[in-house]
């Protein structure tokens, strides 16, 4: 369902610098240096995911995970190497990041099933069941903007898991909001496993990967440190980071 064949990314860490006369002088005259501002995020990264498998990804940060699953979702495009997916994607990123914060709940839930690539009749029929999971009903017309961080991550929660896709990549995301809504969140993500969805999983959460994972690929400086079982591959991570 998922093959990653020799994935590398590389990134151009000056590339935020914004130009001038100054900036100019002072890359001609640091020319050899330049090449140093290049950083491989990923280096030659290889697996395949079959279908109903739950993958988690661990390592420290910026070991690569992140880059990973935005490079398989689609929203980065590898420097070298290629991704083939077989089903449709849920990428479940960056909640929230297709509101407009101007925008009331209501409006957002519309706006951003649209970015999801759901119709306005889709969402119509979908819209109490959105609402009711979200524990949002009386914010509705509130602006985004006046919503706490925990608020817009459980609005964007129940848009992106409003359907069971067939591949879903999580990142990071069942540790927004309160205890009760990550509970609720980390079930409804349960829900969807043993309906058969594929499942790519980031988190800094030993335990979460040990509890929802099968297998396990451990990232270090963007390389493959390791691939097995959930629980071994876990446990032999986190005694590496004891010291």
């Amino acid at each position: 369902m998922i093959k990653v064949t020799d994935v590398s990314m590389k990134f151009n860490l000056g590339i935020e610098k914004n130009f001038s006369v100054k900036q100019a002088f002072i890359d001609i005259l640091s020319r050899k240096k330049k090449e140093k501002s290049y950083f491989w995020a990923l280096d030659e990264i290889n697996f395949e995911v079959e279908k109903g498998e739950v993958i988690g990804f661990i390592g420290n940060n910026g070991a690569g995970k992140s880059t990973l699953l935005k490079i398989v979702a689609g929203v980065m495009k590898p420097t070298t190497g290629k991704v083939e997916i077989q089903g449709n994607i849920c990428p479940m990123i960056e909640l929230g990041a297709g509101f407009d914060y101007e925008l009331t709940a209501r409006e957002n839930i519309y706006l951003n099933g649209a970015v999801l690539g759901y119709s306005r009749e889709f969402i119509d029929g979908k819209f109490d069941e959105i609402v009711d999971f979200s524990e949002l009903r009386d914010f509705l017309e509130v602006p985004v903007r006046n919503f706490s961080s925990g608020m817009i991550a459980r609005l964007a929660f129940s848009i992106a898991t409003i359907v069971d896709p067939e591949i879903l990549i999580v990142d990071e995301i069942l540790s927004v909001g309160d205890i009760a809504f990550q509970q609720k969140s980390e079930n409804k993500m349960k829900s969807m496993i043993t309906g058969g969805t594929t499942v790519l999983f980031v988190s800094h959460s030993i335990e979460q990967i040990k509890n929802l994972c099968n297998r396990v690929i451990w990232l270090e400086h963007g390389k493959i440190k390791k691939v097995g079982p959930a629980v071994e591959i876990c446990e032999e991570y986190y005694k590496s980071q004891l010291g």
